[in-house]
């Protein structure tokens, strides 16, 4: 029998320009508590955002979601989050902090398997 697990995930918004509100899905933050899991998964569609702007910084954009998946990842690329527990990193990237790279409203659901979930929600929210 599968057991289902509560996760909670966020979809991760690239907003190039801020005044004009236009936004694109670059990826998916999913954590499990039961399971001490979090995970990322992204994926910038540079054509779209390039649509959005042709002039947005899309080294900077891809190096904002890189230090996601650092944190995400844990050890040193996570910096001084390593030290803090799943739960933990997940409520630090899901705060605000960049005009640029923003997280979306955090939602919950059920899952057996939070990284199957993961890449699926990226496969339905983000592709």
């Amino acid at each position: 029998m599968n057991e289902r697990n509560v996760f909670e995930y966020a979809v991760l918004r690239v907003v190039p320009r801020v005044e004009r509100g236009e936004c694109i899905n670059a990826g998916v933050l999913v954590y499990c508590r039961a399971k001490s899991f979090v995970g990322v998964r992204t994926h910038l569609d540079e054509t779209r955002l390039l649509a959005l702007d042709p002039d947005v910084d899309v080294a900077g954009v891809r190096a904002a979601l890189r230090a996601v998946e650092g944190v995400c990842t844990g050890g040193e690329a996570a910096g001084q989050a390593a030290r803090d527990d799943a739960g933990r990193r997940f409520r630090w990237l899901i705060a605000p902090r960049s005009t640029v790279v923003q997280p979306g409203p955090v939602h919950t659901g059920l899952t057996a398997d939070p990284a199957a979930e993961t890449e699926r929600l990226l496969d339905l929210l983000v592709r």
